[in-house]
């Protein structure tokens, strides 16, 4: 299909042409008397299966298009595919909570078309870059999420394929932000998109060439999304703003951390879907070749290797909490959002260190338990520096440190 032209939009959310719709018993009605019909050009038991498939409050919430009911529907999105943000998202000043669910979404909508298994490096790329022009408002929404919805493979989740459907919802949505954060959103999913693409047509079971690979796909996949909530953070508060190049710098490790921490947690799953996000120059130096990861868990030099990345990852770590104490101590707010996703990488990583031999992403899975104590004693200490700091050496303790490149791993 040839790329749409140029789209230009008028009005808000709740004043789009692609809105003049309502759902009723689950079903998609025009606004016009006895017409029924799907805007995405699948069947409505499509819709009724997807819509079964979301919680009730997701539910409820894609009925109304008003200020607040877009509010509800991202929360509900939101709570549909990232439990993770969905816990962490509401802690933030009212000011940020809907721009930041928001690039959430459409960092999502990017994920979608990474992760989807039957289609083809072409076809992410052309997507990608597809979406990120649909971002920047020269491309009709309506008609990118008609044709991805028609792509999808059977396998991605019925949440996910909702939220494709509602793609102009999720665009429209940032009409009511500030041009300064429209632009925030819109580099991030342009860099987002154009490195994802990359990736995909360099994939392969056997790893990434080298650790510089490896620290360029994290920047693309988390790095960019630091960047973006810096920019957001700034415009917010001036004291952040003051200290805005150096933040910025740090954001970059801040995604590392979380993005390496997922990596070598699903490294097996990974493997399973043909990928590998491993640097292959790092356990060569151990002599171990990831064309043999099928080996690994019982292998001693992929645990020594593997212990190099930890203590990359560790290090990265300590620049987020470096990030998170440059942020204001009053906003206990902002600094809840980023300690909860630290807190839980570096548990994350404390099980991979003691487990190297794991076999699965679900033996060195968190507990909700951790969880909840994660969220309880950040909370506790988000205004105290000093409280922070004791609280990561406690929480980093056992964790390796990137060796020198002629040294290895404690």
């Amino acid at each position: 299909m040839a790329r749409p032209p140029p789209f230009v939009r008028s009005g808000g959310a709740g004043k789009q042409l692609g809105r003049l719709s309502e759902f009723k018993n689950g079903a998609l009605y025009d606004k016009v008397p006895g017409s029924v019909r799907d805007p995405a050009g699948g069947s409505v038991s499509d819709r009724d299966i997807e819509m079964r498939d979301m919680s009730a409050f997701a539910q409820d919430a894609m009925a109304d298009s008003d200020r607040e009911g877009d509010q509800r529907f991202q929360a509900a999105m939101l709570k549909d595919v990232s439990r993770t943000f969905a816990l962490t998202i509401p802690v933030l000043p009212d000011a940020l909570r809907d721009v930041v669910g928001n690039g959430y979404l459409l960092c999502r909508i990017v994920d979608t078309i990474e992760d989807d298994p039957g289609l083809s490096p072409v076809q992410k790329r052309r997507l990608c870059t597809w979406f990120a022009d649909v971002v920047r408002r020269t491309a009709d929404p309506r008609e990118f999420a008609c044709e991805l919805h028609g792509l999808l493979a059977p396998t991605v989740p019925a949440s996910e394929r909702l939220l494709i459907r509602e793609t102009e919802r999720v665009i429209a949505i940032s009409d009511a932000f500030t041009a300064s954060q429209r632009r925030a959103l819109e580099i991030c999913v342009a860099i987002m998109a154009d490195g994802m693409a990359e990736f995909q047509e360099r994939k392969d079971v056997a790893g990434l060439p080298t650790q510089t690979d490896m620290d360029r796909y994290c920047y693309y996949v988390a790095g960019v999304v630091g960047e973006m909530l810096t920019r957001l953070f700034c415009e917010y508060s001036p004291e952040m703003r003051r200290h805005e190049d150096r933040l910025m710098a740090l954001a970059v490790s801040f995604g590392q951390t979380l993005q390496m921490t997922n990596i070598l947690k699903d490294i097996w799953e990974d493997r399973d879907r043909g990928a590998c996000w491993l640097p292959r120059d790092v356990f060569a130096r151990y002599g171990f070749s990831l064309d043999d990861l099928g080996n690994a868990p019982s292998d001693a030099r992929f645990a020594q290797a593997l212990g190099e990345l930890l203590g990359v990852a560790h290090d990265h770590a300590r620049r987020a909490l470096e990030y998170v104490l440059l942020i204001p101590a009053e906003e206990t707010g902002l600094r809840n959002f980023c300690l909860w996703a630290l807190g839980m990488a570096l548990l994350t990583l404390r099980k991979i260190a003691k487990r190297r031999g794991f076999r699965s992403g679900q033996e060195v899975k968190i507990t909700r338990r951790s969880v909840t104590a994660t969220v309880a004693i950040s909370r506790f200490s988000a205004g105290s520096d000093g409280l922070l700091r004791a609280l990561f050496a406690l929480l980093s303790a056992g964790l390796p440190r990137a060796p020198a490149r002629s040294g290895r791993p404690v």
